[in-house]
């Protein structure tokens, strides 16, 4: 039986190198003493064979095998393109 991939949205804060974009995904922590709720983000390498993603899109990226030495997770779809001015 396989496992469900893990699934993250984010937005796209860098997309300079070929075929990989930075992602921050922003989550909640609940403080474990007080009860608060914190606002906590980490950024993602992730895989874009097609350089579709551009700056400031939001992004469904999906847990995959290891591609390099930092990139865990690929590009599913571009959930919505960033509006440029």
């Amino acid at each position: 039986m396989e496992k469900a991939k893990q699934e993250l949205i984010g937005k796209v804060v860098s997309d300079k190198n070929d075929k990989t974009i930075t992602v921050l995904v922003e989550t909640y922590k609940t403080h474990p003493l007080y009860g608060k709720r914190v606002k906590y983000s980490k950024k993602y390498a992730a895989h874009d064979e097609k350089n579709e993603a551009k700056v400031g899109d939001t992004v469904r990226i999906s847990m995959t095998r290891p591609l390099s030495k930092t990139k865990r997770y690929e590009l599913v779809k571009v959930i919505e393109k960033a509006v440029i001015l």
